[in-house]
């Protein structure tokens, strides 16, 4: 055999080779479906990362979707881990009802939330659920309890939905019920705006933007007034909870919160970044991945307090 044919021999089977690889690690990294919650509505789910990992619900808050939570589905060090996002109710790709009360009763988004966590059979996920993701959170661990779940992180979570722990925007939440579509649109924007400290670039927030255009109607109208279990679901939670907070947010008042949940559960740990608004994970991403990673990785959970 010559070399020359040799070599060519040999680099066709490492094309074949790396093709092989990367069809094999797209497979594993995307992997898209949808739950039926039990009262009928579509879930959309969508996982990443290594499917036979420990495994990570990400929750998304008001007008989001799976996509907020590229920053983490797309890092190198949480690719060791089954990432499961889903769209809530209302949001995304998810089913949109038109009646209020399928988003007025909190126990449906637990319910969706269950309902996801049986469709990935994968033995206690840890949860991470920013701002209203906090609430479904609270409303599972109301309905359901702990015992299915290995760890819990709020991302600027909404602990209740009253005026001492949610900060006045009277303009932007009387814009988002607005039945016009441009004070609707405008209102959106400025909502997202007051979500980060250091602002996205633009083709990010562009996204975002487009995203949150996707959100019900009805459901932005209802979840102002949506049932938040709080006060019955945190003190069941006996798992780590990692209470992690952005310093500079404009739509939760930080240290009430923080301040509530230990009133209701002391056994909840808390972090708080200097330089981060209401989304931590997308604004300093690397660092959240790598606390992330390091809550995954230890049997107790969060460190203590710090900053």
């Amino acid at each position: 055999m010559s070399h020359r044919f040799g070599y060519r021999l040999l680099g066709r089977a490492w094309v074949i080779a790396l093709l092989t690889a990367l069809s094999s690690l797209s497979i594993a990294a995307e992997k898209s479906y949808t739950v039926t919650a039990p009262d009928g509505v579509r879930i959309a789910v969508q996982e990443a990362g290594n499917p036979d990992g420990p495994a990570i619900i990400f929750i998304h808050g008001l007008l989001g979707s799976r996509l907020n939570w590229e920053k983490q589905t797309g890092s190198p060090e949480l690719q060791r881990y089954r990432m499961v996002t889903y769209d809530l109710r209302g949001h995304g790709l998810s089913d949109k009802p038109e009646d209020s009360s399928a988003y007025l009763d909190g126990r449906r988004s637990a319910d969706d939330l269950a309902a996801v966590m049986k469709a990935t059979g994968s033995p206690r996920p840890v949860l991470v659920g920013w701002s209203l993701g906090g609430v479904v959170i609270s409303n599972y661990l109301a309905a359901y309890g702990d015992a299915d779940l290995g760890g819990i992180m709020y991302v600027d979570g909404v602990i209740e939905l009253n005026a001492a722990l949610i900060t006045s925007h009277p303009e932007v939440y009387t814009g988002l019920a607005s039945d016009d579509l441009k004070t609707h649109l405008e209102a959106i924007s400025k909502f997202l705006a007051l979500c980060f400290y250091t602002q996205p670039d633009v083709p990010t927030f562009e996204l975002l933007l487009a995203n949150a255009a996707m959100a019900s109607w009805t459901m932005t109208r209802a979840t102002p007034s949506m049932t938040v279990a709080a006060a019955e679901g945190i003190p069941k939670a006996k798992v780590p909870v990692l209470m992690l907070y952005g310093a500079k947010d404009q739509l939760v008042n930080v240290q009430p919160s923080m301040a509530r949940a230990k009133q209701l559960n002391p056994r909840v740990q808390t972090k708080v970044y200097e330089n981060s608004g209401h989304a931590p994970f997308l604004e300093e991403s690397a660092r959240f991945n790598h606390d992330l990673s390091t809550f995954m990785a230890s049997p107790t959970g969060a460190t203590p307090s710090s900053k």
